[in-house]
């Protein structure tokens, strides 16, 4: 197996130089090692590729690390507490128009709920005056209605005939 035939094929999953990495690493799954360490038993390329990775590992332990000052420390601290600061200051600017904008939503809730409370009013609850205004014919007569007394005095005018019938128009 060549070189290119280690390359990544996206529908075989994880790259095998990850795999390798994360086998040198100690980080794979019992099955995933076994995997491994089948196709290492059975690929030169595939344990060549190993050995170059534990060769740049091992010349990576070699190289040692740089020891740092207290000044480098320091250093590092204030540039955190100076970008905490920027953004304590950013959220403090926000504070104000996240509260206005809140009243905003508020207020606007209120108002809409008043304007659906005063829609529902006007239009599911019965008009009180509907009744009198059915009735102002009636109402406006009510003086001269009052002066006949009772129903049987009516009944015998209407039996001497002077009351005149209208006609029925179709109204």
């Amino acid at each position: 197996m060549s070189q290119e035939d280690i390359q990544h094929d996206p529908s075989a999953g994880p790259p095998l130089e990850e795999d390798l990495v994360a086998y040198l690493d100690g980080e794979l799954d019992a099955q995933a090692e076994r995997r491994i360490e089948q196709r290492l038993a059975t690929d030169p390329a595939v344990r060549q590729t190993l050995q170059e990775l534990e060769h740049t590992w091992e010349m990576l332990d070699q190289l040692g690390a740089d020891e740092v000052d207290v000044s480098f420390t320091q250093t590092t601290l204030e540039m955190v507490a100076v970008e905490a600061e920027a953004e304590v200051r950013q959220v403090d600017r926000d504070i104000p128009r996240r509260r206005r904008r809140l009243l905003l939503i508020q207020l606007g809730g209120i108002t809409a709920a008043a304007v659906v409370g005063f829609l529902a009013a006007v239009f599911l609850k019965p008009d009180p005056n509907r009744q009198l205004l059915e009735d102002l014919p009636v109402l406006e007569r009510m003086d001269e209605y009052r002066q006949v007394g009772d129903i049987e005095f009516l009944r015998l005018l209407r039996k001497e005939g002077l009351f005149v019938e209208k006609e029925d128009h179709g109204t």
